[in-house]
């Protein structure tokens, strides 16, 4: 049964801009379509910002504006944006020093003290983007590094904490002042940032490089005290603490917060059969990763499933299979794309790659989600990758998918209503204190469609000419929605 105009608009769901016409027009719009579209910010060796160290404060800030930019061109919903590649920081910390990347010398302080996470958070948000912190938990040395390092930093403030391996060095897992070290940043961040969530990759023990990791204090003092854990175990025991406490951390101190984990895609060869690969992350990486799903220390999962549908040893489909079957809390599992890989069209990636493996990913989740690998390989418009998005793929801006069980529930309704003409013509809205972003939707000759997804704080955006009706719909930080 449709609804009457009066019950319409008595009830504000659905503003009129031209005299009302048939039935047809006050036809309620399409339910909210979700899909998480992210993808990782690098800034280890100025992968993606900055371009260079020690830019000017202006030229951070248009760099940084330039990839919101293109997020909200490309239909993105999430930046996951790295604040700490090497026990460093892209944001004003009393605990670890500014990043060589950022400035040119750890330690040093941006042009005009400027904070890039604050920044970013707050462009992220006014165009309805999510914005989650990229942590590297225990990697403290980079081989990409020039200089030296500042004299807060671990490895001159607490080196008994710090293991070289290769060409790297490493906060040891098995120390229990590393493991505290690293929540303490985390639950720093979170705490005095407004960020949507707090996200790791895949670098918990270091990859093997051809050496073991050389942990062997930690280990004997693990003995001495009376542990009978063989070393591996011990190993996995240590990031099991970390990945619990730091779940419960994060939502101690914010709710809402999103804990996500970007793990090897593989959880170990064979697994399932006929999957192979050279690095076991159970063994050599101690990541548990099918036990933090069946335990819930994470909101969702984005396995790095960085290879070509058709390459058998690694079947991208098989895995992805894979990974929904071993998640019994039902947890969201949104892969990590090799999308870098595809644009240059790297052995066994297809033309339609990009299509294909989206429409494996829309056929395996009723919400899916999925990140790209790196923002990089997003700056150029190639038809099969960002043009592919832009022009087919992503057609309209999407709400992520919601968390319920992070939220206390729906938000208040909005209040909201159109004015002006032409090319001033707007909706404007009233929203309750629990409402993080507005989804606008617009009604014109061609039917409904999502035109914005912005800041419920801006209270208004502006409507294309030709828009007969609009509908604005409030989102919780847990991204669940009231009535229209």
């Amino acid at each position: 049964m449709k609804p009457t105009r009066a019950s319409l608009c008595s009830a504000l769901l659905l503003f009129a801009c031209s005299t009302p016409g048939p039935a047809q027009d006050r036809a309620a719009p399409p339910p909210l379509a979700r899909e998480f579209r992210g993808a990782w910010v690098a800034t280890v060796d100025n992968i993606d910002f900055p371009s260079r160290p020690g830019l000017p404060q202006s030229a951070l800030r248009d760099e940084l504006d330039a990839i919101v930019a293109r997020a909200v061109e490309l239909k993105l919903n999430a930046l996951v944006f790295q604040v700490r590649p090497a026990a460093d920081a892209f944001y004003k910390s009393s605990l670890e020093p500014w990043s060589e990347w950022l400035t040119g010398a750890q330690g040093k302080a941006p042009d005009g003290d400027f904070d890039p996470l604050a920044y970013v958070i707050e462009r992220c948000h006014r165009d309805g983007i999510q914005l989650h912190a990229w942590f590297n938990p225990f990697r403290c040395w980079h081989k990409a590094a020039k200089g030296k390092p500042a004299a807060s930093h671990v490895t001159q403030k607490a080196p008994q904490l710090v293991v070289q391996h290769g060409d790297y060095q490493w906060m040891d897992p098995g120390e229990p002042l590393a493991v505290k070290w690293s929540l303490a940043t985390i639950q720093d961040v979170v705490r005095r940032y407004d960020v949507d969530g707090v996200h790791l990759d895949d670098y918990f023990y270091p990859y093997p490089e051809g050496k073991q990791f050389a942990d062997g204090g930690s280990f004997a003092k693990y003995q001495k005290s009376g542990g009978k854990l063989a070393r591996s175990a011990w190993r996995r025991q240590n990031v099991d603490s970390f990945m619990e406490q730091m779940y419960e951390l994060v939502h101690k101190e914010k709710p809402w917060v999103q804990v996500g984990i970007s793990p090897f895609g593989i959880a170990r060869p064979g697994l399932p059969k006929g999957i192979q690969a050279g690095v076991d992350q159970y063994e050599d990486l101690a990541a548990d990763v099918v036990k933090w799903l069946r335990e819930g220390w994470l909101d969702y999962l984005a396995p790095q499933l960085y290879w070509p549908i058709d390459q058998t040893p690694q079947s991208f489909p098989v895995l992805l299979s894979w990974w929904h079957s071993v998640n019994p809390q039902k947890r969201a599992i949104w892969p990590g794309l090799g999308t870098y890989k595809m644009l240059p069209r790297d052995k066994g990636f297809r033309a339609e790659e990009l299509t294909d493996v989206l429409g494996l990913l829309r056929k395996a989740e009723r919400e899916p989600g999925h990140i790209h690998y790196s923002f990089r390989s997003l700056r150029k418009d190639a038809p099969h990758v960002s043009g592919a998005l832009r022009d087919r793929l992503y057609r309209e801006p999407v709400l992520a998918p919601a968390m319920p069980w992070l939220g206390a529930g729906k938000p208040k309704a909005p209040v909201a209503h159109v004015e002006g003409e032409g090319k001033d013509k707007q909706v404007r809205w009233q929203v309750g204190a629990d409402a993080q972003f507005v989804v606008v939707q617009v009604r014109d000759a061609k039917g409904w469609r999502t035109h914005r997804i912005v800041d419920a704080k801006l209270g208004r955006c502006a409507l294309p000419d030709g828009v007969q009706t609009a509908e604005v719909t409030a989102v919780t930080r847990s991204g669940q929605t009231a009535r229209p």
